[in-house]
């Protein structure tokens, strides 16, 4: 990992304890410029992650508490009458931000959970006709509770596909419990935390994803494990051609934060793990036959030939 990325890890790990794996994908995330969904139980850390990201970076930074009296508008913005200027006044919602934390997203109603759509692919949000633009690098990090969970509405099709990966956070084990205990009983766990890199080192790191190498047999690699999602009896719906470029950037980062210019098949094939199975829709047999998405990525890649 390049000496930037580790300071950000770094970083992030004085607030999140034993967790270096969830750390590095949401490190290829941001790098990777997409979105990140958290879904887990209650108390985990997702929230406390997404502040440990945005407190390590010089950003600006706002947070969506979602509840279901939440409103589109509460969101984007709104225009208002100015009586000063004698016309309506444009005022931007906490949507134009770098980094946005909607926090349990899956609590509001689908008509307000919509209201990302725009912005999460092309980074700007319409008021009454007038589109603004949101501040760069910019990323949405939203967290949820298991669909199963009361009071909860699923995320549409159409704004899954809009985060690059979903993580879950887990329980932490024995060791990383003991150590979370003693740095809170000793106030060390939630002291603040001093930004380490800025938007435009961001910005840079982007830049270098961009130009990792990928060869053209790792690119075909790509595409046939994408068309094995479309061609599958337990999916109904595959893949979609911006899962295929998001897998193919996420590669990219991952061979980046290896300290690599170029790409090889494990990072094409860790990025579908990453990208793809929260993408897809499974047909009914294959849900009360308990198949999980996972294990149809797991099987594709498996069926797929390595070059």
């Amino acid at each position: 990992m390049n000496d930037k990325a580790q300071r950000l890890k770094n970083s992030m790990q004085q607030r999140i304890v034993g967790k270096g794996q969830v750390i590095d994908r949401v490190i290829i995330a941001i790098l990777s410029g997409g979105h990140l969904l958290l879904e887990d139980v209650p108390g985990v850390g997702k929230t406390t992650l997404a502040k440990a990201l945005s407190d390590s970076l010089s950003l600006s930074f706002s947070r969506i508490q979602c509840t279901p009296d939440t409103t589109p508008s509460d969101i984007t913005g709104v225009s208002i009458f100015s009586p000063d200027k004698s016309g309506f006044q444009v005022i931007p919602g906490p949507i134009v931000n770098n980094i946005v934390l909607a926090d349990e997203l899956n609590r509001t109603s689908p008509k307000t959970q919509s209201a990302l759509l725009e912005v999460m692919e092309e980074h700007c949000i319409t008021i009454d006709g007038n589109q603004i633009p949101v501040p760069e690098p910019f990323m949405v990090i939203g967290t949820q509770n298991p669909a199963e969970m009361a009071g909860t509405y699923p995320l549409p099709e159409a704004q899954l596909d809009r985060f690059m990966m979903k993580l879950s956070v887990g329980y932490p084990d024995v060791q990383a419990s003991e150590d979370m205990a003693k740095r809170f009983l000793d106030g060390s766990l939630h002291q603040e935390t001093q930004p380490v890199l800025s938007g435009k080192d961001i910005m840079e790191m982007r830049s270098e994803v961009e130009r990792v190498s990928i060869h053209e047999n790792l690119r075909a690699y790509g595409v046939l494990i994408v068309d094995a999602t479309r061609n599958k009896a337990e999916i109904s719906c595959g893949a979609s051609p911006r899962a295929l470029l998001t897998m193919l950037r996420c590669a990219q980062a991952i061979a980046y934060l290896d300290d690599r210019d170029y790409c090889i098949p494990e990072d094409i094939a860790e990025a579908a793990k990453l990208t793809l199975p929260h993408r897809l829709i499974l047909t009914t047999e294959a849900r009360l036959s308990r198949v999980t998405k996972e294990e149809l990525v797991k099987k594709i890649l498996e069926q797929v030939k390595v070059p």
